[in-house]
């Protein structure tokens, strides 16, 4: 049965106004042609023919798809198709008249197009300007109205930034918010300088913002400029700190679904934008090349870091990615993350296990055989790792012997660990068992040649868990006050999605038991990372939030490295990842070897026993094998 829609009310009076558009615009159009003085024949021929083009006007325009747009939305290329309605319709009239032999001066025709395409357009361009200005929230309040309602409890808001975003953000203030009145436009375009956005003045560049804030009293400075450097973010920053205003900004292009920025979708600067690094380039056919089409295991999948590679992972199309983790809420959350992003796309795994579970991992990989691992499970707390150096040894050294084993056993291609800066010269039981473990993995590479064996050394993560971040944001927010445990203690940073992406773009790269280290920029001072989260929370450092400096925790180190003297460094083929050479010198290497086992100094007889054997197996260049020394 054919189910006939109904003609809404809104339809039947667009319809009724196009008919009298078109009748109503022919007289005029002979009265402009001959100054009001119409000849008799065209006077009668007027009559006879105006039934004729109210009736096939919505003819036209309805198989031209004029009424089943929504005009309070309309676009650009609404309007077009409007307008070229308009002329296709005076064609077809005017053709008819030709042929019937009955027809107007040419040069009324033209007027009468023209007229055409200026009212069917300009009234539905008033409709949408009406429904703007009344809203949903209106009702036909004048008070509500954008253009007459009063802002003052609004925001005055300076936006940086002329271009795409900031004229869109420009537009929604004025048309959707009661919140934010846009007063002043910066961009440091000197060609558009003088000019306004929507009627919003573009002063000047960067230079102009303090006086701007004060000229133009505004509140809150937002940032609308989504494809700047970092490096830029942060100049900018650093200015709107001076101001006293509140600082937000837009996402990135990047980080956008559609292209299109919001109100919604303003928010605070995130203290990883000012760390003035550039997003990283990855050489994706590289990176699909060893991971489409292939079985993926991510340890630790469910942590920082190791969820941000399977989320990075995800996008090159495994064969089957395989998350192992021992805090199954963690991996729980990534699985419905995952789900919901890619659905039936990606055939995802979870499994729950410890990597010191020899067992459970051998298991793991003699079921799936997994071509490529990525190993990212390990205890990283400095200061805890102190207290409890048996656990790191038995988490860190054997879950990765473990895991890296286990995988060479069941044909792995490629076996990619994490590490850290605090591996070289380490002054804590942390760093040192993850030196031990980079030399485990050289030493892995010759008993298993068919597996290509990488280690990536990086510094800290942003907001990954254990990092400075979280603390500071929950100490600023509950105590106003900030520990630091030296004026002048740096570290190296970057954020979680750059260090997943470098470590898999390394892993391209693996052949033979390399050490990659990832470009970390220049270190950061912790302390001036702090009062760079205290401004950017609204307060003032040393006024608001009183920052404590506490003194160095055990095995914490002043300054951290990414390599040590003794070895080599080399550029790869990504401006970003650099390569280590192994160890050669043995005498350097049982200096080592001697280093680690006394920064461990653990309590339990069987537990040093084995450390000192695994140290000295690696020493010896002998096969490495847990089967008579289960943990």
């Amino acid at each position: 049965m054919q189910v006939v829609k109904r003609m809404s009310l809104r339809t039947a009076l667009q319809i009724l106004i196009d008919m009298i558009i078109t009748a109503a615009a022919l007289p005029v159009a002979l009265g402009l042609r001959f100054d009001w003085q119409i000849p008799e024949y065209y006077q009668v021929l007027l009559q006879h023919s105006w039934y004729f083009f109210i009736l096939s006007a919505p003819i036209v325009f309805y198989f031209i798809g004029i009424y089943n747009q929504i005009w309070r939305y309309a676009s650009v290329r609404q309007y077009a198709i409007m307008i070229a309605a308009a002329g296709v319709f005076t064609i077809l009239v005017s053709a008819v008249m030709i042929l019937t032999g009955r027809r107007f001066p040419y040069t009324v025709y033209a007027i009468y197009t023209m007229m055409l395409m200026l009212l069917l357009t300009g009234y539905r361009v008033g409709y949408r300007m009406l429904f703007l200005m009344v809203k949903r929230r209106g009702q036909g309040n004048p008070d509500k109205i954008p253009f007459f309602r009063s802002r003052k409890n609004a925001s005055r808001i300076m936006v940086v930034g002329a271009g795409q975003a900031g004229s869109q953000l420009i537009r929604e203030m004025q048309q959707y918010s009661d919140h934010y009145q846009p007063v002043v436009v910066i961009d440091d375009n000197p060609a558009i300088h003088s000019f306004r956005i929507l009627g919003v003045p573009v002063i000047g560049g960067r230079e102009m913002i303090q006086q701007a804030v004060k000229a133009y009293h505004v509140d809150e400075i937002i940032l609308a400029i989504p494809s700047a450097s970092r490096k830029t973010i942060r100049e900018f920053v650093e200015i709107g700190n001076q101001t006293g205003c509140i600082l937000r900004t837009v996402p990135r292009y990047s980080d956008l679904i559609d292209g299109k920025i919001s109100i919604s979708e303003i928010r605070e600067v995130e203290i990883e934008e000012l760390l003035g690094r550039d997003e990283v380039h990855l050489n994706t056919e590289e990176i699909s090349s060893y991971l489409q089409d292939e079985v993926i295991l991510v340890s630790g999948g469910g942590g920082s870091i190791g969820s941000e590679i399977c989320r990075q992972i995800a996008v090159y199309k495994p064969k089957k990615l395989i998350v192992f983790d021992i805090y199954e809420n963690n991996a729980y959350n990534l699985q419905i993350e995952l789900q919901g992003l890619y659905g039936n796309q990606l055939d995802l795994q979870i499994l729950i296990g410890s990597v010191r579970d020899r067992q459970r991992v051998q298991e793991i990989c003699d079921t799936y055989s997994p071509s490529v691992v990525f190993h990212a499970a390990a205890h990283k707390h400095v200061p805890l790792m102190e207290d409890s150096p048996g656990e790191a040894v038995k988490n860190n050294v054997f879950g990765t012997l473990n895991v890296a084993e286990a995988a060479a056993r069941s044909g792995a291609k490629r076996f990619v660990m994490i590490s850290t800066d605090k591996a070289v010269n380490p002054t804590n039981v942390m760093g040192a068992t993850k030196r031990i473990t980079e030399l485990i993995i050289q030493s892995l590479t010759h008993q298993y040649p068919q597996t290509k064996f990488a280690a990536v050394r990086f510094g800290n993560v942003l907001g990954s868990n254990g990092s400075v971040i979280p603390l500071f944001k929950q100490q600023i927010k509950n105590e106003r006050r900030v520990t630091v445990t030296h004026p002048d203690i740096t570290r190296y940073f970057m954020t979680i999605p750059e260090a997943a992406q470098l470590v898999i773009q390394a892993g391209a790269m693996a052949e033979s038991g390399e050490i990659f280290v990832l470009d970390m920029g220049q270190p950061v001072k912790i302390a001036d990372l702090a009062r760079d989260l205290i401004r950017l929370s609204g307060l003032e450092p040393d006024v608001d939030v009183i920052i404590e400096f506490t003194g160095l925790r055990p095995g914490e180190k002043m300054y951290e490295e990414l390599y040590q003297d003794m070895e080599g460094m080399n550029n790869t083929s990504h401006e970003k990842i650099f390569v280590l050479k192994p160890i050669q010198d043995m005498e350097q290497l049982n200096l080592e070897l001697h280093h680690l086992k006394a920064i461990i100094r653990s309590d339990s007889a069987e537990l040093s026993d084995l450390t000192e054997w695994i140290l000295d197996s690696m020493k010896q260049g002998v096969k490495l094998t847990l089967d008579q020394a289960e943990v």
